[in-house]
């Protein structure tokens, strides 16, 4: 029997970016909010000080800040003809547990989506002509015009450094020119450009492309955030993506947010408690809040007025589908909607080796890089490539971890005394360009409930069905050879292509990028919550993050889930709260 703890108005499910984010929000408007994190609690000074050295066995080969596999995992499989198998160790992506969620551990490369990739259904088919058929693409429900502020807003709050391509409707030079209008500059200048940005950025600029500094929440100088809060600038050490920052160079939830949120009276944080469930009326259509378990095992029911969910994308869609919340997503049949729309990212690469010249790869940070948008989401002409969408490509220097990071060269053995003298003789002398491919929406790639393998509480895990589609195909090797063609004139030895071919592997790390399963849109019919990220179902249930992608752009996603995440806490505040039941009529 569960134990009925006191109300309260807001229950967050989760406490990553998106729960520090609404947190802050909500209290702010005066709001009694709770936050339930399963994992436990995490902080700069005690979890990772400058004391001790960063543990690259410990925190990315054991998986220090990861989810537990022991505990709970999903089953993957690549298509319907296959058994879904449980993943005991994470590999592809590497979901975070505990205070920040993965926000403690991305590197910090911090996009704004393009205005084409808000209506991605819409402004292809008018370009294009119809989609192609199994295609599931659809419009967001909401604009990026109407998102800006709220981009900028994030930006600010994390002292993002660049340089403003668009700003008020004027084109600025070393800035990405297909970005959409700002409202302001970037707060921070962009980071320091080591050789290998360099060489890239001639080499583009040779092919008469426009490179422009990444985006970076890794700190440029020292900065004091709207909230407060101060940043220490960056020392380049590139510990930054699957580790927690020492310096507070870093922008996460515990360098940005809770020091402030924190010390509020109406905001409470309890770790180690996992959500069960979510709790609904009779009617079906009220949550009354969710079921919760400790760590000692007790349950507890905890009521609340508001329920929102700030976990990670894949657990928010399987928290639904466990309570009962909307109909789980069938490809035969093309009913329900929970789970539909999973989407990932479509990753290559082509390093570059040098003869006399050394990189240096070993002094960097999770942002630092040199990025092209010439191929991007719309901004190029597709007629005839077979395939929507793009990515952007770039030249990153995030940290040649020496476990994690041996580029060799063609013809090199796979093991042995070979092996090692060439990772040797290339270690410092070596880069490359990567491309970020964005991911459609397509029938057969989906979400849903394992029929057969369950968690530490014996609720089925959560299934995921997904392989690279004909478009992620076609679009990655477009993408690979224009990164190819940049390679090669970046004063390099000789060059190696590392092209993404075959199914779909769970196991080398790709990027922690998970998109859909509980997809925004205009109606109950194409979507799971509205434009304000309600529930169409259940309007008192908010579901925030990458999960409310109809499809995943060619970017990295966290500015994306911040500036959304803002906009709905913005329609809870000044539309909700003043009138309480769903904020678009169906």
């Amino acid at each position: 029997m569960a134990k009925k703890l006191p109300p309260v108005d807001v229950v967050l499910v989760g406490f990553g970016w998106t729960g520090a984010i609404m947190a802050q929000e909500l209290t702010e408007a005066g709001l009694q909010v709770l936050a339930l994190e399963r994992g436990g609690w995490r902080d700069t000074p005690t979890h990772f000080p400058t004391t001790v050295a960063p543990d690259e066995l410990r925190f990315y080969w054991r998986h220090e800040m990861f989810q537990d596999t022991a505990r709970e995992t999903l089953t993957f499989r690549n298509n319907d003809s296959q058994t879904a198998l449980p993943m005991r160790r994470w590999g592809s992506f590497l979901p975070g547990s505990g205070v920040g969620g993965s926000g403690v551990h991305w590197n910090g490369q911090t996009f704004r989506f393009l205005p084409s990739d808000f209506v991605a259904a819409s402004h292809n088919t008018d370009r294009y002509g119809p989609l192609p058929e199994g295609m599931t693409v659809q419009d967001y429900g909401v604009t990026y015009d109407e998102l800006e502020t709220h981009f900028d807003r994030f930006e600010k709050l994390c002292g993002i450094g660049g340089k403003a391509g668009n700003l008020r409707g004027a084109l600025q030079a070393g800035g990405n020119p297909f970005e959409g209008r700002r409202s302001d500059d970037y707060p921070n200048p962009p980071m320091e450009m080591t050789f290998a940005q360099k060489q890239f950025g001639m080499a583009a600029r040779e092919l008469g492309l426009n490179p422009f500094p990444a985006p970076s929440a890794n700190m440029s100088r020292p900065y004091t955030n709207p909230l407060g809060v101060q940043l220490a600038p960056c020392t380049y050490c590139g510990f930054c993506e699957k580790y927690g920052c020492g310096n507070y160079s870093k922008a996460i939830p515990q360098t940005t947010i809770l020091p402030v949120l924190m010390g509020k009276h109406n905001f409470t944080l309890k770790t180690h408690n996992e959500v069960l469930e979510i709790t609904r009326d009779s009617s079906g259509r009220r949550a009354t809040g969710v079921t919760h378990v400790d760590v000692h095992g007790e349950v507890f029911e905890q009521p609340a007025e508001i329920v929102i969910l700030c976990a990670y994308p894949l657990q928010n869609a399987r928290l639904m589908m466990l309570s009962g919340i909307g109909r789980t997503y069938d490809p035969r049949s093309g009913e329900g909607l929970v789970g539909k729309n999973y989407c990932y990212q479509v990753v290559s690469s082509v390093d570059v080796f040098y003869e006399d010249r050394y990189t240096n790869q070993f002094v960097g940070a999770g942002a630092l890089g040199m990025v092209i948008d010439e191929y991007n989401g719309d901004n190029f002409d597709h007629a005839g490539l077979g395939f929507i969408g793009g990515g952007y490509l770039a030249c990153w220097t995030t940290n040649a971890r020496p476990i994690e990071t041996h580029r060799t060269p063609e013809g090199t053995p796979e093991w042995g005394a070979g092996w090692k003298k060439a990772v040797k003789e290339n270690f410092l002398k070596s880069t490359g360009v990567s491309t970020h491919g964005a991911s459609m929406a397509y029938a057969q790639n989906r979400l849903d409930l394992d029929p057969t393998y369950t968690d530490v509480y014996g609720r089925p895990l959560l299934r995921m069905t997904y392989d690279f589609t004909p478009n992620d195909r076609a679009m990655t090797a477009y993408l690979t050879e224009r990164a190819t063609e940049i390679a090669k004139r970046m004063g390099g030895r000789e060059i190696k292509v590392n092209a993404r071919e075959g199914a779909y592997d769970s196991m080398p790390y790709q990027t922690t990028h998970n998109t859909g399963g509980t997809i925004m849109g205009s109606t109950p019919a194409n979507s799971v919550v509205n434009r304000y990220l309600q529930s169409w179902d259940v309007p008192n249930l908010f579901v925030m993050g990458a999960g409310v992608f109809p499809q995943n752009a060619g970017y990295n996603p966290t500015g994306t889930v911040a500036a959304l995440t803002y906009w709905a806490a913005e329609a809870i505040k000044s539309r909700y709260l003043p009138d309480p039941g769903p904020m678009v009529r169906a």
